[in-house]
Formats: structure tokens, C-alpha cells, sequence
């Protein structure tokens, strides 16, 4: 296979074989020679003469000699799709603390000059083989679905193949044509695409990060511009459970109140939270809301109560009666536990409740008497019994009521899966936080992470270890310092941010030759909208754009330094990276657009007619691939000697699945609802579940670029 740089580049003299990671050959070059294969050259050059051309050319950049950057794709089978992560990989090998990649070779790594790392969602492979035509195609609606029918039927009988190569005992098929890189040649792309052979020797399958099992598409941005913090090497690896939390360097540690943590009507609704009428703001949503909890059976006849808030306002608290720096900011705090026992009718009552304030004292601790008959006292959980509730009178009304004498306007619950206990005590109040909303799942929603977790990996604390269940006094403590140590460090504490640092950071700490002790490595973001606010925060230098137009003289102008903008480093930064977003629009990618006033995309323009847009009829996406194509190349052009370039889409096409998890969503607020089946606007089954599976495999499947001009 060709290599990865065409231009400007020439042969160095043959180095040692025993020239290994970290000098001139990457791991994956040393195992093919150990195999008795070899890398194919990169330079591609075809006799002596051009050979010796390029020789002369290569020993000097700029005037100066210079051993010249080069990554060579080893001939091989991949076993699987290199992901976004690899990619960043790469860049840290090249600029930081990275290992060396095993997917490709990297010789004089330590001789890159930049690196541009370059988003183009819309691009996809199958533009390069032909399966995405950039020219229109009349095709009836009949033909459409058939074929699509075969290639379903297609999919099936690949997997009946594989079963019955199961029972014989072979082996799956060999199918790393799927994930091999695939050589780029003028002679067989379309007009649009060729540009790109000239500066890429091959198209990669690149995988965008996600969860097969919740069927979810994860940011193809954070993949390159997140990094995990460096592990430790304090031995600390044999130790079981969560490690102890650690952040970034440079945590920034900032005390919030209490009231930043509040949750909206709409992140408690995605909690399957019982929702107080004082959530919604007009009559017809009261109603609305009403009418709702009639089919929940969460209203008066069923046994609930409201708390009394008779708006948010009431449980404003004026700025004279909050102490400066107040974690509290005026509110009265109660973290509330409670344990249930299963009864008769496959359902869980209310056995014990237990309320403690911000200081940590007890409010309530009492035990009661469930409705229904016990079936299961749920022992090594709740740590009830049948001797322990046997002379409990206290039922769940005179719980309730003095709830109702407890419970003010300005009060706060907190609580762990605080919808469940919610549930069981039948209440609603419209000021909670939750530690599992605030102390996210690394894997995001549905997942949750438990409180025995929390508190060990957050706290350093062993709780529910008994052997007699819970206690559910000393969970509401460990609920209460989880929050007490999120308002003390800060909304970032405990999320996946926390966890992970700023490629920009990371960068930051690395030496670049040549330079003073503690000037570590440059970057930039240019991208539409301000990216200031969003992940450009750290970096040294941030470009709005407006355009793809703009991003091109953007990333020129951060490379290669700008006079005329003195944020920029002189001679420009190390690192950069960019979004060109045409192509992403017009094919309907993206719903939303970022203005000049937010680069967090929350200000939008609705792409609702997108399918109905002559923009993205294959007329529209010929001239815009032609378009996107030569803003790429315009930006290679504009790279200094000793640039690694790297293109990548994100991901594939997501606008299946986004249509299939509006359909979720709306099928589970009708079906928590209560409505009856055959009133469900959205019927949701294994048919439209494994539709979603498909869709999201679909849309991780990208494609990227790589070079050293």
C-alpha cells in the first residue's frame, strides 16, 4: 500500500531494522519485519530519479536539515475499525505522553512540527466506493424498498452463513476488508472526491464512540478534545472497588450553592419523577399535568399528597437572609432515605423513612406499618423483618402529614434515586437533587451509579455492609456529604469532565523542543459560533467563525501565526483543531446551527424542512462535496512543512437514529402515562428496538484521513 505522504517528502537513507518505538519504527512496522513482511514505503516514489528528487528535498525544511515525519500503514488485517480515541492517540504519541499506536508506523514522530486534526461531518465512505452516489439517481419508491428488502435479507443470510459456520465448528469469516484502510486513486473516484487522493493515500474506517447495549452515539468532539488523566503510579492498581476520585491538574475549585443544583421539570420528568403542580407555569399545563397523574393514579383518591409550594416563587429566599458564601443559600436541606418491603400484588410499600437536615441531625426516623400483606421483607436490602414491624401502628397518612409539616417552600430534598422513595411515600415536591443526576454514569443515562459506589469512590467510605440490609439513616448521610462535597468543589465535581482533561491541558504539559521548562505545547479551536465558551476554553487561542470560509482562514491564520490577532503565538500554535460544517447542513446532520452569541449550539436554526430542501437533492450534494473538498485542500496547502493532517467525520448518518429515540421518548411519556395501548400514537417493540440497534451501528460507522505534508 501507498504511504501517507505525497507531497514534498523523499526517501532518508536506510536505517537499522533494530530502530525501534520512540526513534524511527512504530510497533506495528516491527512486528511485520519480525513476520517477514515489510511496510510498504510511503514516499511512493516509482524509479531512481524521482527517488533522488525527493532526497534532496527532504533534507531540508525551511533551509534547515531535518529528519522528515513519516507514518506508514503496515500491510495487514485489521481485526477491527480504528476509533476517534486512536486517533488522539496519535496526536499524544506525536505531542505528549502517548504510547506508540500499533494500527501504524511513525518514523522521526519527535520531528512533527504541527498537527491539524480536521471535522467534516457528512463525509462518508461510501462516497469513496460509490454505495453514497454524489450524482442524482431516479429511483421509484417501489425500487427503494426493494432495495432495501435485500439488503436486510442480505444482513440475514450473512448471519444464517455464520451460524452454520457456528455448528461446524469453523471460525467467523474473515472480514477484515471491512476495516483494512482502502488505497485513494484519482483514476477511480468521483470528480468531486479526487482532490482527496492527492493528499491522502487512503480512506479509513474510523469508529465513533457509543453503547451497543443502550443503543447510544457518544460526542465524536470529546473523543478528540477529552483525554484521561494520565494513571497513576502509586501501585494503587490491586486495589478493589472505585479508585479514589482524582481531577485534572489545574482544577479550578468553586463553591456553589446549593440552588445551582435545583433540577428542571424536564430532567426530572427524564427521571420518571413524580412532578408537582407548581412545575408548570400556566393553567392548561396544570391541567394538562392533572389529567396526567389520573391515569398515573398519583392524585388525591389514590392516596398523594403536594407538598404546599404554591409556586417556584414561594421558595425564593431574599438576598439579605442568605449569608455570603451559604452553600445553603438560605434553604432548609433534608436528605431523605427510605426502605420498602414487597406486599401482595407484586408491589413495594413504604417500611421505614429517614430524614437527617444539613448539619447531619436526625429529623425523622420511623418505621411503618405497609397497606398490604408482606410477601418478601426484602431483608438483606431494606433490613426489615417480620419482629421488627410487628407492633408498628405508624401508617403512611400520618407519615405524610407530618411530611406536610416539615416540608416548606424553601425546603430542598435530596436524596439517591429520590423518585423511588417519592413514589413510595405518594408526594410530590418541586425542589430536589439527586445524586445520581448530579454524579452522572461515566456511560451516561439510563445507567446510574450507586450510592455504595458513590460514597467509596467519592467520600472514601464503606456503607451498606452489614449484613442485616441497609440503614436507611446512614444512606441519607452519605446522600447529604456527597452534595455538601459537590457545593464545596463545584458543578464539574464528580462528572466525566472531572474525570477527564483538556486535550489543551495535556498538550500544555508537554515541553516542545527548543522551548523554555514550562512552556508546554499550544492549541487552538476554530470552529462556528464562539467556541470560547465550549471546549476552546483551554486552549490558547479560540476562533469563531461564521462559515466554513471562515474556518479555512481561521485554521491558516492559527497554524501559521497572525499579526493581526495577538492571541496567537508567534509562528503560530502547535495544535489545532477545526469544523467545517457545510456538508453536515445541507445533508441534514445537524438540527442546529450556532449564532455569534452561543458556541454551545443552544441558540439554533431548525432544520425541519431539510428533507424537503432542494439543497439536498444529489445535484445540491455534488456542488457542496465539490466545495467541502476544496476547502480541505485549501486548508493542507496552508500547513507548514512537517504538518501531520488529519481529517475525520465523526460519524455516519444520524438522522435514523434520532428519528427512532424521538419515537422512544414518546412512546415512554405516553406509556407512563397509562395510557391504553391501542391509544399510543408511538407503539414501540422489539421490531422498532432493533431498527434503533441497526441505526446507531450505522451511525458510528465514519471514515478519516491522514497525512504529513
Amino acid at each position: 500500500m501507498a504511504g501517507h505522504n505525497k507531497r514534498k517528502r523523499q526517501d532518508e537513507d536506510p536505517e537499522p531494522i533494530a530502530e525501534m518505538v520512540g526513534n524511527d519504527f512504530g510497533v506495528a512496522d516491527t512486528l511485520s519485519r519480525l513476520q517477514g513482511g515489510s511496510p510498504t514505503e510511503s514516499n511512493g516514489s516509482k524509479g531512481p530519479e524521482d527517488g533522488q528528487h525527493r532526497k534532496a528535498k527532504k533534507k531540508r525544511v525551511d533551509g534547515a536539515k531535518t529528519k522528515y515525519p513519516d507514518m506508514t500503514y503496515v500491510d495487514g488485517k485489521m481485526q477491527s475499525s480504528i476509533r476517534i480515541a486512536d486517533l488522539q492517540g496519535l496526536l499524544l504519541y506525536c505531542f505528549a505522553d502517548g504510547v506508540a499506536p500499533q494500527w501504524i508506523s511513525i518514523k522521526h514522530s519527535g520531528h512533527m512540527r504541527k498537527v491539524v486534526v480536521l471535522m467534516v461531518p457528512g463525509l462518508e465512505i461510501g462516497m469513496f466506493d460509490g454505495t453514497v452516489p454524489l450524482e442524482p439517481i431516479e429511483t421509484s419508491k417501489e425500487q427503494t424498498t426493494e432495495l432495501s428488502e435485500e439488503a436486510d435479507q442480505s444482513s440475514e443470510d450473512r448471519k444464517a452463513a455464520d451460524f452454520q459456520r457456528w455448528k461446524q465448528g469453523l471460525g467467523p469469516p474473515d472480514r477484515s476488508h471491512l476495516f483494512n484502510p482502502r488505497p485513494l486513486s484519482s483514476d477511480t473516484l468521483p470528480e468531486p472526491l479526487q482532490p482527496m487522493a492527492e493528499m491522502f493515500p487512503h480512506v479509513w474506517p474510523v469508529k465513533a464512540p457509543g453503547d451497543n447495549k443502550y443503543n447510544k452515539v457518544h460526542s465524536p468532539l470529546q473523543a478528540i478534545l477529552l483525554s484521561s488523566l494520565p494513571k497513576s503510579k502509586d501501585g494503587d492498581s490491586k486495589q478493589k472497588g472505585p479508585r479514589a476520585a482524582k481531577v485534572e491538574r489545574g482544577f479550578v475549585v468553586q463553591r456553589t450553592p446549593i440552588t445551582t443544583f435545583i433540577h428542571s421539570a424536564l430532567e426530572l420528568a427524564e427521571s420518571e419523577y413524580p412532578l408537582h403542580p407548581a412545575l408548570f407555569p400556566t393553567d392548561q399545563e396544570k391541567a394538562s399535568h392533572a389529567e396526567t397523574r389520573r391515569r398515573n393514579g398519583q392524585t388525591a383518591e389514590n392516596g398523594w399528597v403536594d407538598t404546599n409550594v404554591p409556586s417556584l416563587e414561594a421558595g425564593d429566599v431574599p438576598d439579605a437572609e442568605i449569608e455570603k458564601g451559604s452553600a445553603t443559600a438560605g434553604k432548609d436541606v433534608l436528605a431523605v432515605d427510605c426502605e420498602m418491603v414487597k406486599t401482595e400484588g407484586d408491589n413495594f410499600e413504604l417500611a421505614r423513612i429517614s430524614i437527617v437536615n444539613w448539619a447531619g441531625e436526625v429529623v425523622l426516623d420511623q418505621l411503618v406499618k405497609p397497606s398490604r400483606p408482606v410477601v418478601d421483607y426484602l431483608t438483606a436490602f431494606s433490613g426489615m423483618t417480620e419482629e421488627g414491624l410487628r407492633d408498628v401502628t405508624t401508617t403512611i397518612d400520618d407519615i405524610q402529614k407530618r411530611l406536610l409539616e416539615l416540608i416548606t417552600p424553601r425546603t430542598v430534598l435530596i436524596g439517591h434515586s429520590l423518585n423511588s422513595d417519592l413514589t413510595a411515600l405518594r408526594l410530590t415536591h418541586p425542589f430536589i437533587v439527586d445524586t445520581t443526576i448530579i454524579y452522572p454514569h461515566p456511560r451516561g443515562p439510563p445507567l446510574k451509579c450507586g450510592l455504595k459506589w458513590l460514597s467509596q469512590k467519592y467520600l472514601s467510605r464503606e456503607i451498606q455492609k452489614g449484613s442485616n440490609g441497609h440503614s436507611s439513616v446512614e444512606d441519607a448521610r452519605a446522600v447529604l456529604d456527597l452534595v455538601k462535597l459537590k457545593c464545596e468543589k463545584g458543578e464539574r465535581w464528580g462528572t466525566s469532565d472531572a474525570s477527564n482533561e483538556s486535550i489543551f491541558r495535556r498538550l500544555g504539559r508537554s515541553i516542545k523542543p527548543g522551548r523554555n521548562p514550562g512552556e508546554g505545547r499550544t492549541g487552538a479551536v476554530v470552529d462556528w459560533g464562539n467556541p470560547e465558551r465550549g471546549f476552546g476554553s483551554q486552549a490558547t487561542v479560540a476562533i469563531g467563525c461564521r462559515d466554513d470560509e471562515d474556518v479555512v482562514k481561521g485554521v491558516s491564520a492559527a497554524i501559521n501565526g497572525d499579526e493581526s490577532n495577538p492571541s496567537i503565538p508567534g509562528g503560530g500554535v502547535d495544535f489545532a483543531w477545526a469544523r467545517l460544517r457545510n456538508l453536515e447542513l445541507l445533508r441534514g446532520w445537524c438540527t442546529r446551527l450556532p449564532d455569534a452569541n452561543n458556541a454551545n449550539e443552544s441558540t439554533t436554526v431548525a432544520q425541519e424542512e431539510s428533507s424537503n430542501d432542494s439543497t439536498t437533492t444529489p445535484e445540491g450534494l455534488k456542488e457542496v462535496v465539490t466545495r467541502t473538498v476544496s476547502d480541505i485542500s485549501r486548508i493542507y496547502e496552508s500547513l507548514p512543512p512537517c504538518t501531520m493532517f488529519i481529517v475525520y467525520s465523526g460519524t455516519g448518518d444520524p438522522r435514523e437514529v434520532t428519528r427512532l429515540q424521538g419515537m422512544h421518548k414518546t412512546y415512554r411519556e405516553e406509556f407512563n402515562s397509562r395510557k391504553p395501548w391501542d391509544e399510543l400514537t408511538v407503539k414501540w417493540t422489539d421490531t422498532e428496538e432493533q431498527a434503533l440497534k441497526k441505526a446507531c451501528e450505522r451511525a458510528r460507522e465514519g471514515c478519516g484521513f491522514m497525512c504529513v505534508k
